[in-house]
Protein backbone atom coordinates (compact mmCIF):
# COMPACT_ATOMS: atom_id res chain seq x y z
CA UNK A 1 0.00 0.00 0.00
CA UNK A 2 1.42 3.33 -1.11
CA UNK A 3 0.83 6.62 0.69
CA UNK A 4 0.29 9.82 -1.36
CA UNK A 5 3.03 12.39 -0.77
CA UNK A 6 1.96 15.88 0.27
CA UNK A 7 2.30 18.45 -2.53
CA UNK A 8 4.16 21.74 -1.96
CA UNK A 9 7.61 23.27 -1.60
CA UNK A 10 10.34 22.10 0.64
CA UNK A 11 12.22 24.55 2.80
CA UNK A 12 15.30 24.26 0.57
CA UNK A 13 13.30 25.04 -2.55
CA UNK A 14 11.72 28.07 -0.85
CA UNK A 15 15.12 29.40 0.21
CA UNK A 16 16.51 28.96 -3.32
CA UNK A 17 13.45 30.74 -4.77
CA UNK A 18 13.90 33.67 -2.38
CA UNK A 19 17.60 33.97 -3.24
CA UNK A 20 16.88 33.99 -7.00
CA UNK A 21 14.13 36.60 -6.63
CA UNK A 22 16.37 38.75 -4.43
CA UNK A 23 19.15 38.76 -7.02
CA UNK A 24 16.69 39.56 -9.80
CA UNK A 25 15.11 42.39 -7.82
CA UNK A 26 18.53 43.86 -7.04
CA UNK A 27 19.39 43.87 -10.75
CA UNK A 28 16.11 45.54 -11.72
CA UNK A 29 16.50 48.21 -9.04
CA UNK A 30 20.03 48.89 -10.25
CA UNK A 31 18.80 49.48 -13.80
CA UNK A 32 16.02 51.76 -12.56
CA UNK A 33 18.52 53.74 -10.50
CA UNK A 34 20.77 54.22 -13.53
CA UNK A 35 17.81 55.41 -15.59
CA UNK A 36 16.70 57.85 -12.92
CA UNK A 37 20.18 59.34 -12.52
CA UNK A 38 20.69 59.67 -16.28
CA UNK A 39 17.26 61.17 -16.93
CA UNK A 40 18.18 64.34 -15.02
CA UNK A 41 21.10 65.02 -17.35
CA UNK A 42 19.03 65.80 -20.50
CA UNK A 43 16.86 68.16 -18.44
CA UNK A 44 19.92 70.02 -17.18
CA UNK A 45 21.38 70.15 -20.67
CA UNK A 46 18.13 71.50 -22.08
CA UNK A 47 18.10 74.19 -19.40
CA UNK A 48 21.66 75.14 -20.33
CA UNK A 49 20.77 75.28 -24.02
CA UNK A 50 17.81 77.57 -23.38
CA UNK A 51 20.00 79.88 -21.27
CA UNK A 52 22.71 79.96 -23.95
CA UNK A 53 20.14 80.80 -26.63
CA UNK A 54 18.67 83.62 -24.55
CA UNK A 55 22.09 85.13 -23.82
CA UNK A 56 23.12 84.86 -27.47
CA UNK A 57 19.95 86.68 -28.49
CA UNK A 58 20.76 89.47 -26.04
CA UNK A 59 24.23 89.92 -27.57
CA UNK A 60 23.00 89.75 -31.17
CA UNK A 61 20.29 92.35 -30.53
CA UNK A 62 22.84 94.91 -29.33
CA UNK A 63 23.79 97.72 -31.71
CA UNK A 64 27.05 97.62 -33.64
CA UNK A 65 28.43 101.05 -34.48
CA UNK A 66 31.03 103.60 -33.36
CA UNK A 67 32.22 103.73 -29.77
CA UNK A 68 30.63 106.37 -27.60
CA UNK A 69 30.94 109.31 -27.42
CA UNK A 70 31.18 109.94 -31.17
CA UNK A 71 29.88 113.08 -32.89
CA UNK A 72 29.91 111.34 -36.26
CA UNK A 73 27.88 108.32 -35.19
CA UNK A 74 24.74 109.44 -37.08
CA UNK A 75 26.49 110.17 -40.36
CA UNK A 76 29.32 107.66 -40.66
CA UNK A 77 29.40 105.66 -43.86
CA UNK A 78 31.44 102.87 -42.33
CA UNK A 79 33.54 101.89 -39.31
CA UNK A 80 36.62 103.59 -40.77
CA UNK A 81 35.05 107.06 -40.43
CA UNK A 82 34.15 106.80 -36.74
CA UNK A 83 35.80 109.42 -34.54
CA UNK A 84 36.09 106.83 -31.76
CA UNK A 85 36.85 103.38 -33.07
CA UNK A 86 34.96 100.51 -31.50
CA UNK A 87 37.07 97.83 -29.83
CA UNK A 88 36.23 94.76 -27.78
CA UNK A 89 35.87 95.73 -24.15
CA UNK A 90 33.32 95.94 -21.33
CA UNK A 91 32.51 99.60 -20.57
CA UNK A 92 33.20 100.82 -17.05
CA UNK A 93 30.20 102.04 -15.09
CA UNK A 94 27.59 100.70 -17.52
CA UNK A 95 25.25 97.76 -16.99
CA UNK A 96 23.43 95.35 -19.25
CA UNK A 97 22.10 95.53 -21.84
CA UNK A 98 25.24 97.07 -23.31
CA UNK A 99 25.07 99.51 -26.19
CA UNK A 100 27.33 97.55 -28.53
CA UNK A 101 27.99 93.92 -29.38
CA UNK A 102 31.70 94.53 -28.76
CA UNK A 103 30.96 95.56 -25.16
CA UNK A 104 30.05 91.99 -24.17
CA UNK A 105 33.66 90.75 -24.25
CA UNK A 106 36.75 91.80 -22.35
CA UNK A 107 39.53 91.04 -24.85
CA UNK A 108 39.82 89.42 -28.25
CA UNK A 109 39.50 85.64 -27.90
CA UNK A 110 39.17 85.69 -24.10
CA UNK A 111 36.18 84.00 -22.44
CA UNK A 112 34.50 86.33 -19.98
CA UNK A 113 31.68 85.83 -17.46
CA UNK A 114 29.93 88.96 -18.65
CA UNK A 115 26.56 87.78 -17.35
CA UNK A 116 27.72 87.17 -13.76
CA UNK A 117 27.34 89.49 -10.78
CA UNK A 118 29.14 88.40 -7.63
CA UNK A 119 29.92 85.05 -9.21
CA UNK A 120 26.25 84.30 -9.99
CA UNK A 121 24.78 84.54 -13.50
CA UNK A 122 21.91 87.02 -13.67
CA UNK A 123 19.31 87.96 -16.25
CA UNK A 124 19.09 91.30 -18.01
CA UNK A 125 17.35 92.79 -14.94
CA UNK A 126 20.09 91.67 -12.55
CA UNK A 127 18.05 88.85 -11.00
CA UNK A 128 19.85 85.48 -10.53
CA UNK A 129 18.80 82.95 -13.17
CA UNK A 130 15.93 80.73 -12.10
CA UNK A 131 14.64 83.16 -9.45
CA UNK A 132 11.90 85.75 -9.40
CA UNK A 133 12.14 89.37 -8.21
CA UNK A 134 11.77 88.14 -4.61
CA UNK A 135 14.71 85.73 -5.16
CA UNK A 136 12.39 82.72 -4.84
CA UNK A 137 13.19 79.66 -6.96
CA UNK A 138 11.02 79.53 -10.07
CA UNK A 139 9.68 76.06 -10.91
CA UNK A 140 10.79 72.76 -9.45
CA UNK A 141 14.44 72.83 -10.53
CA UNK A 142 17.07 75.34 -9.54
CA UNK A 143 19.41 76.86 -12.13
CA UNK A 144 22.15 77.27 -9.55
CA UNK A 145 25.55 76.11 -10.74
CA UNK A 146 24.83 76.86 -14.40
CA UNK A 147 27.39 79.39 -15.64
CA UNK A 148 27.96 81.07 -18.99
CA UNK A 149 30.85 82.80 -20.71
CA UNK A 150 30.98 84.92 -23.86
CA UNK A 151 33.98 85.11 -26.18
CA UNK A 152 34.31 87.72 -28.92
CA UNK A 153 36.83 87.31 -31.72
CA UNK A 154 38.04 89.50 -34.57
CA UNK A 155 38.38 87.70 -37.90
CA UNK A 156 41.70 88.80 -39.37
CA UNK A 157 42.68 85.49 -40.98
CA UNK A 158 41.69 84.70 -44.56
CA UNK A 159 40.06 81.46 -43.44
CA UNK A 160 37.91 83.37 -40.95
CA UNK A 161 36.66 86.03 -43.33
CA UNK A 162 32.94 86.24 -44.06
CA UNK A 163 31.61 86.16 -47.59
CA UNK A 164 31.40 83.95 -50.69
CA UNK A 165 34.46 82.60 -52.47
CA UNK A 166 36.02 85.13 -54.83
CA UNK A 167 34.41 88.10 -53.10
CA UNK A 168 36.00 90.73 -50.92
CA UNK A 169 35.79 89.02 -47.53
CA UNK A 170 34.69 90.84 -44.39
CA UNK A 171 37.51 90.82 -41.85
CA UNK A 172 38.16 92.60 -38.58
CA UNK A 173 40.94 94.06 -36.50
CA UNK A 174 41.18 96.16 -33.36
CA UNK A 175 41.07 99.32 -35.49
CA UNK A 176 38.50 98.16 -38.05
CA UNK A 177 35.77 96.15 -36.33
CA UNK A 178 33.57 95.10 -39.24
CA UNK A 179 32.46 91.73 -37.89
CA UNK A 180 32.75 89.63 -34.76
CA UNK A 181 32.47 85.94 -34.00
CA UNK A 182 30.43 85.42 -30.84
CA UNK A 183 30.72 82.23 -28.75
CA UNK A 184 28.46 81.50 -25.79
CA UNK A 185 29.43 78.54 -23.61
CA UNK A 186 27.04 77.45 -20.86
CA UNK A 187 28.36 74.89 -18.37
CA UNK A 188 25.81 72.88 -16.39
CA UNK A 189 27.97 70.33 -14.57
CA UNK A 190 31.64 69.42 -14.77
CA UNK A 191 33.98 71.29 -17.11
CA UNK A 192 33.13 68.76 -19.82
CA UNK A 193 29.36 69.23 -19.49
CA UNK A 194 28.47 72.29 -21.53
CA UNK A 195 26.65 73.55 -24.59
CA UNK A 196 28.30 76.02 -26.96
CA UNK A 197 26.73 78.32 -29.54
CA UNK A 198 28.51 80.33 -32.25
CA UNK A 199 27.18 83.27 -34.23
CA UNK A 200 28.50 86.13 -36.34
CA UNK A 201 27.51 89.76 -36.31
CA UNK A 202 28.46 92.26 -39.02
CA UNK A 203 28.23 96.06 -39.06
CA UNK A 204 25.55 96.30 -41.70
CA UNK A 205 24.18 99.55 -40.21
CA UNK A 206 27.13 101.69 -39.02
CA UNK A 207 25.01 104.82 -38.58
CA UNK A 208 22.77 103.31 -35.90
CA UNK A 209 23.43 105.05 -32.60
CA UNK A 210 24.42 102.70 -29.73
Amino acid sequence: MFTKRQAGLTLIELVIFMVIMGVAAAGILGVLNMGASASADPVRRKQALMIAEALMEEVLLARFSCAQPDLNVDIVAGPGTCANQLTIGIPVGLSRPYGNVANYGSLDGVANRTFAVGGVDVDISGVPLGRDAGLNTVGNATLGGITSTVTLRYMPAVADGLGPAGASLIRSSATQVRALRITIRTTYGSVNEFVELDAYRTRYAPTVTP
